[in-house]
């Protein structure tokens, strides 16, 4: 019988527990999360007014309620006090299938990055998830202007919903704290910059034109800057996403303007130098203006930019992190694989393994996972053998509890469930979600044993 530590519960750890249990009808698979509450980013980074994607909670459940699949949520692996030791699980299992993703976000590295009223994405992005461990920060409270620098989809995310009033976003599972703050915000307009041009952005077209369909919003975009994309005289020459993209940016900028509440300005070519302050908070963006080098890059021009802002959001990337007792390639903030088995010194670890962002980096959509995860199933089933000669008498389980540990299990989720669509319904919405850590355990207790 060949057991199996998954950590990490989100599309990347839930397609590979998925794919062990379908291709080998006796393996037993533990996902095992830090988080008491499943599905990873698809609950804490899916924004909350785009429910089809977030519909896919209901397939990664359909995994975690397999006979073979059991959740253990609230247990970090780590060697920091009350976390469990990467040793001590690898004792626990034959095999062991890191997929952490990607924790932390990349930096601009300018002068005034630290000012208050500069946050990542992600910061953002986890406040109006309702993530536990979320900065407890209004983010828009006295905000006009805000700059957001990345032109990917997570950029694309934070700029709509701060464009979003609260008769949109009530019906969704915004937390009440982020969905008070947002209803009552200022924000007049929202700067998207990238530092290359439109042909080069990572938005994909579906996210980008849902830009235009926001009520009382005008996007608006500067043709002077397209022009200077070599795609923008012939998009026909371009990739199909990102002749779309061009597309629709053409038809932003052709557009005369009109007087509504709210403006999302879409600006290229514009490089980030420095946050500038006023009065001890960051007051504006100083840009250099940038030109296409003809090799795919850009370069400085010496013409610079100033641009309001009282919030700015940097979204240019996420970046894995150590994992404790695994190597790490600090280059590219990935553990070394050769199909997602780990390498030491160029040699595969018996019995770790890794699947997702740790594994490949921040790259593609949430469907990317599947065929990622897929390998390194296929690795870890090919090893079998080999894993099993190592004696594993007791349940893992029985063996964490001694080690003082008390995972949250299936039940203990489907109470926090319930506790959120209690909370929703005293608040006149629909499933509400609890926004911390004391609620999140709180509406566990009492259930919290699998």
């Amino acid at each position: 019988m060949l057991r199996v530590a998954v950590v990490g519960s989100g599309p990347s750890g839930v397609y590979t527990a998925q794919s062990l249990v379908q291709q080998d009808p006796e393996v037993l698979v533990d996902v095992l999360d830090r988080l008491p509450a499943p599905y990873g980013l698809v609950r804490y980074g899916v924004a909350p007014d785009h429910e089809k994607i977030k519909s896919l909670q209901n397939n990664l459940r359909t995994v975690l309620e397999h006979e073979r699949v059991r959740f253990l949520g609230g247990v970090k692996v780590g060697s920091g006090p009350g976390e469990l030791p990467g040793a001590r699980l690898r004792e626990l299992y034959h095999a062991v299938v890191y997929c952490v993703g990607a924790a932390t976000d990349r930096h601009l590295g300018i002068p005034g990055e630290e000012l208050p009223g500069s946050w990542s994405a992600t910061q953002f992005v986890s406040w109006y998830s309702a993530h536990p461990d979320a900065v407890d920060d209004s983010f828009v409270r006295e905000v006009r202007s805000a700059v957001v620098i990345g032109v990917g989809n997570v950029a694309v995310d934070v700029a709509r919903i701060l464009a979003r009033g609260a008769a949109e976003l009530s019906p969704t599972d915004i937390p009440q704290a982020a969905l008070t703050a947002l209803s009552a915000s200022r924000v007049t307009d929202i700067h998207m910059v990238g530092r290359r041009g439109p042909s080069q952005a990572r938005f994909t077209t579906k996210e980008l034109r849902e830009l235009g369909a926001l009520p009382d919003t005008r996007v608006v975009v500067d043709e002077a800057e397209l022009a200077l994309d070599p795609g923008y005289t012939d998009p026909a020459a371009l990739p199909a996403v990102q002749r779309r993209n061009v597309e629709a940016l053409r038809g932003w900028a052709a557009l005369p303007p009109t007087d509504t509440a709210r403006r999302i300005r879409l600006r290229f070519f514009h490089r980030p130098v420095e946050l500038l302050a006023d009065s001890g908070r960051v007051g504006a963006v100083r840009f250099e203006r940038t030109a296409p080098d003809g090799t795919g890059g850009v370069t400085g021009t010496g013409q610079y930019e100033d641009i309001e802002a009282q919030l700015v959001l940097r979204s240019v990337g996420y970046r894995g992190v150590p994992v404790d007792g695994l190597p790490f390639d600090t280059a590219t903030g990935t553990v070394p694989h050769l199909a997602g088995r780990v390498l030491r010194d160029g040699r595969p670890s018996p019995g770790e393994y890794v699947a997702g962002w740790i594994k490949r980096g921040p790259t593609g959509v949430i469907g990317t996972n599947r065929p990622c995860a897929k390998e390194t199933a296929t690795s870890l089933l090919t090893d079998a053998a080999m894993l099993v000669r190592q004696e594993h008498p007791e349940d893992p389980l029985t063996l964490l509890r001694a080690d003082g540990f008390r995972p949250i299990g299936w039940t203990g989720w489907q109470a926090i469930e319930q506790a959120e669509a209690n909370l929703g319904a005293a608040l006149g919405r629909s499933t509400v979600k609890l926004p911390d850590w004391n609620s999140l355990m709180a509406a566990a207790q009492g259930t919290a044993t699998p």
